[in-house]
């Protein structure tokens, strides 16, 4: 059975919502406000996170903000009264994998989420145990998912490290956007598309020390991992 966070301030909406999930077998857990989300969301282990966009006491892109940093793994999306381009392009950068418009039928929302979850639960990569892989002055532990360097130890989640471990097979080669999507997400959808943004984004961030390592982006093509 998946658990579902459910963050809602309405809370007739949250209850009709929540006895519809469960009707489709999912488990769930609803928070009134931001705030007692995100704490849930530290305490338990979920599968699946909807979140409210205007909520007391935080917001849902500010929670959002706050479970990518804890576990960017778990899926979500947002729901909103709102249809501004703005607030769908923000979510979309926080990593969100869909966004819906209220009203909206609740088959259609259940649909989304299953197909999140089976593309979320598709690898076509898994990562090597008990090695080591030298790239530039870092040392990737494939085990224990861990990035180091003399000045830096970074713990990855499982989605870096299935990322890092495909672009590095594929060193100083141009890669279409769609082959790493389809290995990585098994899916080269929009949302999975600004999904690898982030990571690709949080690689470059690891990898900024070392001038010999590059995730270059090439325009309509693709990307290049370069290591001198």
């Amino acid at each position: 059975m998946k658990k579902i966070l459910l963050a809602e301030d309405d809370a007739d909406f949250a209850q009709v919502l929540k006895q519809y999930l469960v009707l489709f077998d999912f488990e769930v857990h609803w928070a009134s406000d931001g705030e007692e989300a995100f704490s849930t969301f530290q305490n338990e282990v979920f599968h699946f996170c909807i979140l409210d966009v205007m909520m007391p006491k935080m917001d849902g892109f500010t929670l959002a903000e706050k479970m990518v940093q804890f576990n960017p793994e778990v899926p979500f999306l947002f729901l909103t009264a709102k249809k501004l381009k703005e607030d769908k392009i923000r979510g979309l950068k926080l990593g969100a994998d869909d966004y819906i418009v209220k009203p909206f039928e609740a088959d259609e929302l259940v649909l989304r989420i299953q197909n999140i979850l089976k593309r979320s639960e598709k690898t076509i990569l898994k990562v090597p145990q008990n090695e080591e892989i030298q790239i530039g002055s870092f040392l990737f532990h494939t085990q224990r998912l861990t990035l180091k360097s003399a000045n830096s130890l970074q713990q990855l989640t499982e989605k870096e490290a299935l990322l890092l471990l495909f672009l590095f097979e594929h060193k100083n080669q141009l890669l279409k956007r769609e082959v790493i999507l389809q290995a990585v997400w098994h899916t080269d959808d929009f949302f999975s598309g600004r999904s690898m943004d982030v990571f690709i984004s949080r690689l470059r961030k690891y990898f900024k020390e070392d001038s010999t390592i590059l995730i270059e982006s090439k325009r309509n093509l693709g990307l290049e991992f370069k290591v001198s």
